[in-house]
């Protein structure tokens, strides 16, 4: 029975982000196959490490007294000293502590190492967070057997530090919502096509400010609903978003029922999508499976993955240019067929059925020999 070790999240089942989604996708995938898979989990206060089992997944529970960063940096170091003692294959998802896996090279264990997005690039962090993760990507690229690749560009940049033939492309997945219930929508008083969506961590490089203060800058007879969490008594920026934005602006907060979610997709005018770094989006690949129109951020990321089911946008101009033009309701044949062409993008690339058989090829290919039978 093949065995894979998974590093590098927080846990499974998903609670927090889009790595966190893929694992848990991956590993019900796997075991499904007949794999052994286990993964690693962070817990909240004190005392010994445990396992418990889920779905047939097993999970080692490390508990971590610290919160934020410092809490996450040890626990993947205690996750990647633990890890020393399992033989198998490992599945490194993210680089941010990838110094960490220097030790699994010394072992000789087999590493895989999805590199993510380009972290250090991130507007939010100071010089110090900047520079550590900028020296853990070069760590990642060295002490990585082999690398994944979550966009075109992103493999291209690695291929700067290493060889191209180290580097393995294969985007993010997401599911197809092919329906939804309208009534999910009356607790926030939309009406299905009244209102367009943005589903984001609220951060610069997400270009929350511009398109609050596009979509702002007029009334437009239309809503536009902001998700995410939002602290403007201590954060500065999330202070300016919320400055920014006028009465038809809507803020209900980080929503986490994945049914609410789908709704707010499924049934908006547009999904707004306003990052400028990064790799394979997955809320950009969850909103092409559930059909949606797109008003996206101009750069290659964007552009690879939604195509012509998207509008672009380089400005805060450029934004209240597109909605002055698109929530009009003389545009609804333009809308009708950019969704259908994002349903057939989603069919091309980014089904979970598709990505994950994708990452069990690339895994058999990278599994110990000696330990294959």
């Amino acid at each position: 029975m093949k065995k894979l070790i998974i590093l590098g999240i927080r846990g499974i089942p998903a609670r927090h982000g889009g790595f966190e989604t893929f694992a848990e996708k991956l590993s019900l995938y796997l075991v499904k196959q007949g794999w052994q898979v286990t993964v690693y989990c962070q817990e909240s206060g004190t005392g010994s490490i445990s396992t418990s089992e889920w779905n047939g997944i097993q999970r080692i529970h490390i508990p971590i007294a610290n919160a934020g960063v410092a809490g996450t940096i040890f626990f993947d170091w205690k996750a990647t000293v633990h890890a020393l003692g399992k033989s198998g294959l490992f599945l490194t998802l993210g680089y941010n502590t990838a110094v960490f896996n220097l030790l699994q090279r010394i072992k000789g264990q087999t590493n895989v190492i999805n590199m993510d997005g380009i972290e250090w690039k991130r507007e939010k962090w100071g010089v110090f967070a900047k520079t550590w993760f900028w020296l853990n990507e070069r760590a990642g690229c060295w002490f990585g057997n082999h690398l994944v690749a979550d966009h075109p560009m992103i493999k291209d940049h690695l291929a700067t530090r290493v060889s191209r033939s180290k580097i393995t492309m294969i985007p993010y997945g997401g599911d197809c919502v092919a329906n939804s219930t309208a009534a999910t929508l009356d607790r926030y008083k939309l009406e299905p096509q009244g209102f367009s969506v943005i589903i984001a961590r609220p951060e610069p490089e997400n270009s929350f400010l511009q398109i609050v203060t596009a979509f702002s800058s007029k009334p437009r007879d239309h809503k536009l609903v902001v998700l995410g969490n939002f602290s403007p008594d201590k954060n500065k920026y999330h202070k300016q978003v919320m400055d920014a934005a006028g009465d038809e602006v809507i803020f209900p907060g980080a929503i986490y029922e994945a049914e609410v979610v789908q709704a707010l997709r499924y049934f908006s005018r547009f999904y707004i999508h306003g990052h400028r770094v990064g790799g394979t989006n997955p809320s950009l690949v969850e909103a092409l499976g559930a059909g949606c129109s797109v008003i996206a951020h101009n750069n290659h990321f964007n552009r690879w993955v939604a195509g012509d089911a998207a509008v672009y946008f380089n400005d805060e101009h450029d934004c209240a240019v597109l909605f002055d033009k698109y929530l009009r309701s003389d545009h609804s044949c333009l809308i009708a067929t950019m969704r259908k062409e994002s349903t057939r993008r989603f069919y091309e690339k980014f089904t979970w059925e598709n990505i994950l058989s994708q990452y069990e090829k690339l895994l058999i290919q990278w599994y110990p020999k000696e330990r294959s039978k």
